[in-house]
């Protein structure tokens, strides 16, 4: 059924642009870059918008009609994925597209049907152009084992972060490489490590299930593309403790609320367990955001840091003094394997003092507004 419909009709009428396919609106993000231009977002009722520097811009046209939206939408789905939401009501999916590689989420709501389409560039970016406030990076990458938590809202960049690790990863040693993705995003060459990529509901059936098949297919290094239940957080950190460097995503604003968030998930009897699993398993939790540039031209990231390599954080973790965690943030900054941390509230300082991001900016981005305007002055 998807196949009736053409990607290369042009259905969407504007009032400047003449008609547009769902390719001719496709185009668009390898135009502006996607650095700048994230999303685009599809619903009837209101014209197609996209996500610009973080802010949602309409085109201006028509408002897009339940036809309109069925034919812009569907020439992004199989028969298989049409299928999928027919009886699930949703469905997530990639699409490529000239050099781009399209996260696709599509919906029904009030309204119909209505799609949620994220960009991302076929070209990992490196690992020096992420924006780590240090150069930690250069440890993690260097581990045999651990969890690597990268957590942030949606949109934050931190499937980039993590394949950027990844593709640094795989030009410098042979490790195999196995991942677990809900779409996959972007997609790894070979370089001196064998990579195999396994698409939830193509490859797998479920993340659990690529997390069973995972540990008997002798990897070194496991992506789990998020740990969004018990049984998957379970069998993450049993991966990380039994020699595993596995990566992993969370959406949580910062390190101790992602912590928070991991125990939540269990029941009280069984948090002593998870935090003390937390405690041996978890090497560094990475969260992010992208804040817009001063000069207006993108966003960058701004990232706070736990490095739990060191016994005082663990500690801290396995005795459930979770709160307590952000005083070795604030101090344990030097330049040495176990430490290197960091607060959000200071990488959005020193951003503010290298005039890369305005003060009023970064006041909206961070977590806590007192420590933020401490940090200013001590920068």
């Amino acid at each position: 059924m998807a196949e009736q419909y053409s990607a290369s009709e042009k259905v969407y009428a504007t009032e400047n642009l003449g008609k547009l396919s769902i390719l001719d609106m496709l185009v668009y993000f390898e135009e502006k870059g996607v650095m700048r231009v994230s999303d685009l977002h599809i619903k009837i009722g209101a014209p197609p918008t996209y996500r610009i520097d973080g802010d949602l811009v309409k085109l201006k046209g028509l408002t897009v009609t339940p036809d309109i939206a069925k034919q812009l939408i569907y020439p992004l789905l199989s028969d298989e994925n049409l299928k999928r939401y027919h009886a699930d009501y949703s469905v997530d999916c990639s699409y490529r597209h000239g050099s781009l590689q399209f996260r696709i989420n599509i919906f029904q709501e009030n309204d119909g049907i209505a799609a949620a389409i994220r960009a991302l560039s076929l070209d990992i970016p490196k690992i020096e152009n992420i924006g780590f406030p240090n150069d930690v990076w250069e440890d993690i990458i260097n581990r045999k084992q651990g969890l690597v938590l990268v957590t942030g809202i949606t949109g934050a960049g931190k499937s980039t972060t993590i394949a950027s690790l990844i593709d640094r990863i795989a030009e410098k040693s042979a490790r195999r490489v196995i991942t677990i993705e809900d779409p996959i995003e972007y997609l790894f060459q070979q370089k001196y490590s064998i990579i195999s990529q396994r698409e939830v509901g193509r490859d797998v059936k479920s993340f659990i299930d690529g997390l069973r098949a995972v540990l008997r297919e002798d990897p070194d290094i496991i992506f789990v593309g998020e740990m969004r239940d018990p049984e998957t957080i379970s069998m993450t950190l049993m991966a990380a403790e039994t020699g595993h460097l596995v990566f992993s995503t969370l959406h949580t604003r910062d390190t101790t609320g992602t912590i928070t968030r991991i125990l939540d998930y269990f029941q009280a009897e069984r948090q002593g367990e998870v935090r003390n699993q937390l405690s041996l398993g978890l090497a560094y939790i990475i969260s992010q955001k992208l804040i817009p540039r001063k000069d207006a031209k993108g966003r960058l990231v701004a990232m706070e840091i736990l490095n739990n390599t060191k016994y005082a954080c663990a500690n801290l973790i396995r005795i459930g003094k979770i709160e307590q965690l952000y005083s070795q943030l604030q101090t344990k900054t030097k330049d040495k394997p176990d430490e290197k941390m960091i607060t959000m509230e200071s990488h959005l300082a020193r951003l503010v003092h290298e005039d890369k991001v305005d003060l009023l900016e970064a006041k909206k981005w961070a977590n806590n507004l007192t420590s933020f305007t401490d940090a200013v002055k001590r920068t």
